[in-house]
């Protein structure tokens, strides 16, 4: 039997004329010979008539159709009901089996498809037959490869649904929103290229084949949804359960290329139960016998991880398919890596459970592995053992693994957010909250708002400090997605975010408390509407400029920088230059400006201080060249990789794009980037040729390059560069280093080596403070006791010691107001010394602190007492070992005079 022949002079009879060739969309369909439509069935007699009937009617204008009917294993008379149908029309039953459920009954009729063209549809009369020519016009056009009825877009619905049901799509859609960008990837009705449908995995199972397609396609997959009205079915039972999530769930997992399965999840439970054993009895032996809790939990995990690597490799992931050949020693190498990264958050739980919630060790050493299995398994499942599909696409690989490094630097940060010991710098803010205001000496008032926040909330803990730098992070992630989507796409969007996870600058902001954590968030959130107004040509987005730069401004006056980079661009760009002869941009300065008064307040009252300590004040001094000190900095906030990667997306002439843009808006987004990097950068090089840099101070304008460094990563099986290519490999185990390096080095900061504790001291490490705090604590109580009256206590450098002590000198419930810093002796110690006059202390007795015995040793500190005794050295010690000291002396009856070179008001020493 000629079946091909016998679909087009059945097509011909019903459509009563020959095929045109007009070049119109409609008549393209006409000259289609044919479009093979799948439906999958299963007990549906009832539905088969009614079905077959509406698809053959649209022959009548002019759509040729061959049925494929694949039968997975009726038993109610559908095979002999579409027998029936074979003889007088182009109706084939194939059967299927039922193997591998719906997808696989898909698959296998589609093997037999005369089409090049395949719709697929279920039986259950919820799909609308007469759109589908609305899903195939588009393929036909060669504008795509797959088109979705979809329920979600505008124009979509779903009238007769109930509740539940709804609430399980989109539940389907939302696990699903990593791989795909669309509304509606549940949906069964779409029609794809048959090579596109036949290319995927042909072991999947399920109910959604058309995610498997959109899966194995990745970004090169041109998609698109049309709307569809889904109505309920007219008989049958809903294939969307909670059962069917799981399976869903799971197959989701595997699409994103893990080993995931009930056997291997069964078996590796089984040897986290072995290792489990063998952990805690080696734990309890050690730490019974006297080891320390670091000892103890290191080589407990060390022996567990051997046998774990074993029973994994030859049992519980040796039978999720083939791999391809590798040698163990590549294999062995990640399963380590992921064995780190979970003995790493495994000592944060193990020490926040005893730190923390006071647990015992015994105890809390089994919170620790439960943390530590969840990250053993997915690293195994997805890194070390993962589930061999070589075509699946490098795109859809980069966003799963953005998606896991993501959960774990979340997780790592929030696990060791309150158990590091804040360093200085935050404890100097937190002074700022303690005295809040709504401006200060050399920043703005945002990290003191910030920190004022989280300790109302979580009391003044580390963790109370440091929750708005975890949270503005969040904020930085998001914005970086969204911007990085509407330049590249989402793919590229997905690596944004993976960078800002790894990269050292954008890691500290979301661990540690400083202007640079506000000010990050709002750049990124800035670029985010310039984006969305100078390229999308978005008026609203103007509002999100001005409220971005304001709370910028109010953070760190370096965002004024993204200023004249928008005027440079506006000068340059042809299209976005319409903006200078409409209102929107200067509305948008004038909502800053008015978001930043209170800093311009506060300086009129102050003498215009804070302006002039970053201008001025920054300008005066030794000329340096500090040029390479600058592209040093650069080296460790971004990696010498992110280095590389971003001066070779500064000179490239073009950006990456994998959108179908003309070239003239490839180019306006290539120019955006540029002048947004490039404009901020030369003002820190000039500054630079004849002024000392800090390491910090070109954090933020990275931001603006990382969307074109993302877009080169993903572009692997394009026509990239031989050098973007071997970047793009270098890249992977970059992540993977920096993940270990903050794993091992948060770790090490709050247990220790074995054994020997820490390297260093507490001026190098933030690892004794709170020890430190405890020492001075015992100091001012013995001065006390001597003199029965309140002692100060003050650091004798800038503000480090003395911002350490107000903040873990805890037995003094007043220790923000006897904590005065240097300033109260007349020398420059910031914010001290607005906070604390000197001729509001005089007669008071006073312990002066120092790290370096030369800070102590100063003679111009005599004139200031009545008495002042000689240099003390006390030692610190943290899990007892040393780790440094520090040295203090005490000075009584401070005087109401001050030396000369310190007179600002009062009487002068005599001799001074």
């Amino acid at each position: 039997m000629n079946y091909s022949r016998n679909i087009s002079d059945w097509s011909q009879k019903s459509a009563g004329k020959a095929l045109v060739s007009e070049l119109d969309a409609d008549d393209k369909i006409r000259h289609q010979q044919s479009i093979s439509v799948v439906v999958p069935t299963l007990n549906e007699t009832d539905n088969v008539d009614i079905l077959l009937s509406s698809l053959f009617s649209q022959s009548a204008d002019g759509l040729a159709l061959e049925v494929l009917i694949a039968d997975g294993g009726s038993t109610d008379g559908t095979i002999e009901r579409v027998q029936a149908w074979e003889k007088k029309a182009p109706v084939r039953l194939i059967s299927a089996g039922g193997k591998g459920g719906l997808a696989g009954d898909v698959l296998w009729a589609a093997k037999y498809a005369s089409s090049d063209i395949v719709v697929v549809m279920d039986a259950d009369l919820s799909h609308p037959p007469e759109e589908i020519r609305n899903l195939v016009r588009p393929i036909i056009e060669g504008k795509r490869d797959m088109v979705v009825g979809s329920r979600y877009v505008p124009g979509g619905a779903t009238p007769d649904w109930p509740r539940s049901r709804r609430l399980l799509s989109r539940l389907g859609g939302a696990l699903a929103w990593p791989l795909t960008d669309m509304r509606d990837p549940m949906s069964g009705f779409f029609a794809v290229r048959k090579e596109r449908l036949l290319a995927i995995d042909p072991t999947a199972i399920g109910f959604k084949i058309g995610l498997e397609i959109i899966a194995e396609g990745g970004d090169a997959l041109r998609l698109t949804e049309v709307p569809i009205i889904f109505r309920d079915r007219v008989h049958g039972q809903t294939k969307i359960g909670w059962g069917h999530m799981i399976d869903y769930a799971r197959r989701l997992m595997v699409l994103a290329g893990g080993a995931v399965s009930f056997g291997n999840a069964t078996r590796f439970a089984g040897v986290g139960l072995i290792g489990l054993a063998i952990d805690l009895l080696i734990f309890q032996i050690l730490f019974g016998t006297g080891f320390g809790l670091v000892t103890a939990h290191l080589v407990s995990f060390a022996v567990a991880t051997i046998s774990n690597y074993i029973l994994n490799s030859k049992w519980a992931f040796a039978s999720d398919g083939p791999r391809p050949h590798e040698r163990d020693w590549r294999r062995y190498i990640r399963f380590m890596t992921i064995c780190l990264l979970a003995f790493a958050l495994r000592g944060g739980v193990l020490a926040g459970a005893v730190d923390l919630l006071g647990w015992p060790p015994q105890a809390a050493i089994i919170l620790g592995v439960g943390a530590a299995a969840i990250v053993n398994y997915l690293g195994n499942a997805f890194f070390v053992f993962p589930y061999a599909r070589p075509r699946m696409p490098s795109d859809v690989r980069w966003r799963v693994a953005a998606i896991g490094v993501l959960g774990y630097v979340l997780a790592l940060r929030l696990v060791f957010l309150g158990l590091v010991d804040l360093v200085p710098e935050e404890t100097y803010y937190w002074n700022y909250a303690q005295h809040l205001d709504i401006g200060y000496l050399d920043h703005p008032p945002m990290v003191a708002w910030l920190i004022w926040a989280g300790t109302s909330l979580f009391g003044d803990t580390g963790f109370g400090v440091r929750i708005g730098a975890y949270l503005a992070w969040i904020v930085v992630g998001f914005f970086a997605f969204r911007f990085s989507r509407n330049l590249f796409g989402k793919s590229a969007a997905f690596v944004s975010v993976l960078l800002i996870a790894i990269l050292p600058f954008f890691f500290s902001t979301g661990f540690m408390m400083m202007p640079d954590v506000p000010l990050t968030a709002a750049w990124a959130g800035t670029l985010y509407f310039l984006e969305r107004t100078l390229i999308a040509g978005k008026r609203r987005a103007w509002w999100g400029v001005g409220l971005c730069i304001g709370l910028g401004m109010l953070s760190k006056y370096t965002i004024a920088l993204l200023g004249p980079a928008t005027l440079i661009f506006l000068l340059l760009d042809t299209k976005a230059r319409r903006w200078l002869l409409r209102p929107q941009p200067y509305l948008a300065a004038v909502l800053a400006a008015v978001l930043f008064s209170p800093v311009i307040y506060w300086n009129a009252t102050h003498g215009w201080a804070s302006f002039a300590f970053q201008s001025a004040d920054r300008l005066e001094g030794t000329t340096t060249f500090s040029l390479p000190s600058l592209i040093t900095s650069v080296a460790i906030l971004l990696t010498p990789l992110g280095l590389v990667a971003a001066m070779a997306a500064l000179v490239t002439r073009n950006t990456v794009t994998f959108a179908t843009n003309a070239d003239a808006e490839a180019a306006r987004r290539s120019l955006f980037i540029k002048v947004y990097t490039i404009v901020p950068l030369l003002v820190f090089v000039a500054f630079s040729l004849f002024h000392e840099v800090k390491l910090n101070w070109t954090g933020p304008l990275w931001l603006a390059l990382l969307p074109s460094i993302s877009a080169t990563i993903v572009a692997a099986g394009t026509s990239v560069s031989k050098f973007d290519g071997l970047l793009r490999r270098l890249w992977v185990p970059t992540v993977m280093t920096m993940l270990v390096v903050y794993g091992l080095g948060l770790h090490y900061l709050v247990l220790g080596f074995p054994m020997v504790g820490h390297f260093g001291n507490i001026r190098t490490l933030p690892v004794a403070w709170q020890e430190f705090g405890r020492q001075t604590e015992l100091i001012e109580h013995s001065v006390e006791q001597e003199t029965g009256k309140q002692v100060l206590l003050a650091g004798m450098d800038k503000y480090f010691v003395a911002s350490e002590i107000a903040f873990y000198n805890r037995d003094d419930d007043d220790a923000v107001q006897t904590s005065v810093g240097r300033g109260a002796l007349g020398q420059d110690s910031l914010m001290y010394g607005y906070w604390f006059k000197p001729a509001d202390l005089q007669g008071r007795n006073v312990i002066l602190f120092g790290l370096k015995r030369g800070d102590l040793e100063r003679a111009s500190l005599d004139p200031l007492f009545s008495r002042i005794t000689e240099i003390k050295e006390q030692q610190v010690t943290k899990h007892g070992q040393p780790v440094g000291s520090f040295f203090y002396r005490i000075g009584y009856d401070l005087r109401s005079c001050l030396p000369l070179v310190a007179q600002t008001s009062g009487t002068a020493c005599p001799g001074s």
